[in-house]
């Protein structure tokens, strides 16, 4: 149990049953009336932020959230099994949970998984990973000096813009919080 005082960004608060994180907080003392804390929440599950005001001094339940660096083994049917880097625990993570980020997950790529109370509640990838581009169309001779860009599908089966001078069975690195082409990777 915390006050709304105690607020810091990334904390989980567990509010009517629901998880949300804290993503943005300011505490306001207005000349007149009481002094109240304005924050920004995003819900764990299904990514809805809202808005929301709290008055000053309030008590709020703290959600323990524990965070755990595992790697992505394989898949089990729907499920994707990830292995806890510190126990060797091997946990099954429905594609709900996992999301979007599964069009950047190579057998052995590390994340960190969240758990509350033994159950996931999502994956996150570190900011951007090295892909291999699986197939992209040769860019047309007259199109390289427009700058424009083509699509081209990565050797997880995502597809994304790359600018035309990329070819297949290059290396890219690519943003995994929306799926941008950052760059070639030079070995």
């Amino acid at each position: 149990m915390a006050t709304t005082n105690d607020l810091k960004n990334g904390m989980t608060l567990d509010l009517d049953g629901v998880l949300w994180n804290v993503v943005g907080f300011q505490h306001v003392k207005p000349g007149k009336g009481g002094a109240f804390v304005r924050t920004t929440l995003k819900n764990v599950l299904t990514g809805k932020v809202v808005d929301r005001t709290f008055n000053a001094s309030l008590k709020v339940d703290v959600a323990t959230v524990d965070r755990r660096e595992m790697t992505y083994l394989y898949r089990d049917g729907p499920d994707y099994v990830f292995m806890d880097s510190e126990s060797y625990e091997q946990i099954p993570i429905p594609p709900a949970v996992v999301g979007s980020v599964s069009d950047y997950m190579l057998e052995n790529t590390v994340g960190t998984v969240a758990l509350h109370d033994g159950a996931p509640l999502y994956v996150e990838l570190p900011a951007s990973v090295e892909l291999t581009i699986a197939q992209t169309d040769p860019g047309v001779q007259g199109d390289r000096s427009t700058g424009g860009t083509k699509p081209a599908t990565l050797e997880t089966g995502a597809t994304i813009n790359v600018p035309l001078f990329i070819t297949t069975g290059e290396k890219v690195k690519v943003d995994t919080r929306d799926g941008r082409y950052l760059g070639r990777v030079t070995s």
